[in-house]
C-alpha cells in the first residue's frame, strides 16, 4: 500500500486537512522570528532616530506584509505549494528553474543557521563546535521531516518563549541606558536615507515572504491565509527589528541572544537563540524539500533528510564564504512572487489552476522575471519593490500581447483578462 503524502508536496491540500487560525498564526510567527531581521533592525538603529525608525519599520513591514499575505491568500485558496503555483505561471518545465533556485537558497540559509547557532554556543560554553553542528543539524532537520504538524508544535513553543524572554532582556537593556525616554533621545551614529532604510527593512525577509504559500495552503480559508500572514509579518518582523534596534543602541549587540549572553543569562540566551534559529531553519528546509520534490517527484521527506545532511555538512563553508552570494541570489526572488500574483489575478482568479492549460515554458513569465531582476539591481529606489512592480507590469503587458496574438490567429474574440477582485 502506497504511503500517504501528509504534506501534499505534489497535490493540493484537501479541505478536510486544513488547519485553523491559531495553528497557522503560530507557524507564520515562528517563520518571521528571524535573527537576520534583528541584525537589520540594529543597522537601522545606527542610522535613524527613533521617530524615523518607527516610520520605516511600519511602512516597510506594511509593504512586506501585503506582499506576503496576498501570496498567502493564493496559497490558501489553491492549496498549492509555491512550486506548484510556479508550474502554472512559469510553465511545467520553466518552474524547475525557479524551484531549484528557491530551494538551493533555502538549503544555503539552513546551513548558515546551523553554523550561527553552533558558533555562538561554542563561544559561550566551550562545547565542541562540530558536535554542536551535528546535534543542531539533526534537530532542525527532524521537524522539517515530520512536516506541518511538527512545525506547528515547535512554533507554539518557540514563539511565546522568544517573545517573553527576549522582551525581558530588552527591557533590562533599556533600563541600563536610563529607560525608554533616554533611548528615545539617543542620536544615530550614522545617517541613512529612507530609501536605504526601507530597502533594508523590506529586503530582510522578502525571500521568505515569497514562499508563504508553502504554509498557508493548509489554511481553512483564504481570509485566514491572508490575515495570519499579514498579522504575523507585521507583528513578528516589527518585534525582531525592535529587539535589534534596542540591543544595538543599548549594548552594541543586535541579536537578542547576544544581549542575553552579555547580561549573563546563559541558559535563556541558548534557549532563545536555539528556538529563534530552529523555528526559521526548519521552515527553510521544509520549503526546500517541497521544491526539490516538485523537480524530482521524489518524496519530500527523503529530500528533506538529504538537504539537511548537505546543509549541515557544508554549514561552516557556507557561513564563512557564501552569505554574500546567498544575499545576491536573493535579489532574484521577489519577481517570482510578483509573477505568481499577477498570474493569479489576471488568469486564475476566476477559473482556478487547471493542469490541462499548463504550458511547458511560459515565455512571458521568464521575460518578466528577467526584467524584475534587472530592475532590482540597476534602478534607483527600493530594489525589492522595483522588482515586484516591474515584473507585474511586464508580465501584464506580455500576457496582453500573447492574448492578442492568439486572438488574431484564431480569428475569434478573445478578450484580454482583467484584474479581478479578491
Amino acid at each position: 500500500m502506497a504511503q500517504t503524502d501528509k504534506d501534499y508536496a505534489l497535490t493540493p491540500v484537501p479541505k478536510d486537512k486544513r488547519k485553523g487560525f491559531i495553528s497557522m498564526f503560530f507557524v507564520m510567527l515562528g517563520f518571521t522570528f528571524f535573527s537576520s531581521s534583528m541584525v537589520a533592525g540594529g543597522t537601522l538603529g545606527q542610522g535613524l532616530d527613533m521617530k524615523q525608525f518607527i516610520i520605516t519599520v511600519l511602512i516597510g513591514n506594511l509593504i512586506l506584509g501585503i506582499y506576503a499575505s496576498l501570496l498567502g491568500l493564493v496559497g490558501a485558496k489553491s492549496g498549492l505549494t509555491t512550486h506548484l503555483l510556479t508550474s502554472h505561471s512559469f510553465g511545467k518545465k520553466g518552474s524547475y528553474l525557479t524551484s531549484f533556485l528557491l530551494s538551493a537558497i533555502q538549503v544555503g540559509w539552513f546551513g548558515v543557521g546551523v553554523a550561527t547557532f553552533a558558533i555562538m554556543v561554542n563561544k559561550a560554553t566551550g562545547i565542541n563546535l562540530i558536535l554542536l553542528i551535528i546535534i543542531s543539524g539533526i534537530l532542525m532537520t527532524s521537524t522539517a521531516y515530520w512536516g506541518m504538524k511538527a512545525l506547528t508544535i515547535l512554533s507554539m513553543v518557540a514563539v511565546p518563549a522568544i517573545a517573553i524572554l527576549g522582551s525581558f532582556s530588552i527591557f533590562q537593556a533599556t533600563e541600563e541606558v536610563g529607560g525608554f525616554a533616554s533611548l528615545m533621545q539617543l542620536e544615530p551614529s550614522e545617517t541613512m536615507t529612507y530609501t536605504l532604510a526601507l530597502s533594508i527593512c523590506i529586503g530582510s525577509f522578502i525571500g521568505g515572504a515569497t514562499l508563504t504559500a508553502d504554509f498557508t495552503r493548509f489554511s481553512k480559508s483564504k481570509l485566514n491565509g491572508f490575515l495570519t500572514t499579514f498579522i504575523a509579518y507585521f507583528i513578528g518582523n516589527s518585534l525582531m527589528f525592535a529587539f535589534g534596534m534596542v540591543g544595538t543602541l543599548a549594548l552594541g549587540l543586535a541579536d537578542v541572544s547576544d544581549v542575553m549572553f552579555a547580561q549573563g543569562l546563559l541558559i535563556p540566551a541558548i534557549v532563545v537563540l536555539g528556538l529563534n534559529i530552529w523555528s526559521t531553519n526548519d521552515n527553510s528546509l521544509y520549503t526546500s524539500g517541497l521544491g526539490f520534490s516538485h523537480i524530482t517527484k521524489l518524496p519530500k521527506n527523503k529530500i528533506v533528510i538529504f538537504n539537511g545532511l548537505v546543509g549541515t555538512i557544508l554549514s561552516l563553508v557556507v557561513y564563512n564564504n557564501f552569505i554574500s552570494w546567498l544575499t545576491l541570489l536573493g535579489s532574484t526572488i521577489p519577481s517570482i512572487g510578483a509573477i505568481i500574483l499577477a498570474d493569479y489575478f489576471l488568469l486564475r482568479r476566476k477559473d482556478g489552476y487547471q493542469e490541462k492549460k499548463m504550458k511547458n515554458v511560459q515565455i512571458s513569465a521568464v521575460i518578466a522575471w528577467v526584467f524584475g531582476i534587472v530592475a532590482a539591481n540597476l534602478l534607483p529606489g527600493i530594489p525589492p519593490v522595483n522588482a515586484i512592480i516591474t515584473s507585474v507590469v511586464v508580465y501584464s503587458i506580455a500576457t496582453a500581447i500573447e492574448h492578442g496574438v492568439l486572438r488574431n490567429k484564431k480569428g475569434v474574440s478573445q478578450p484580454y483578462p482583467q484584474m479581478e477582485k479578491i
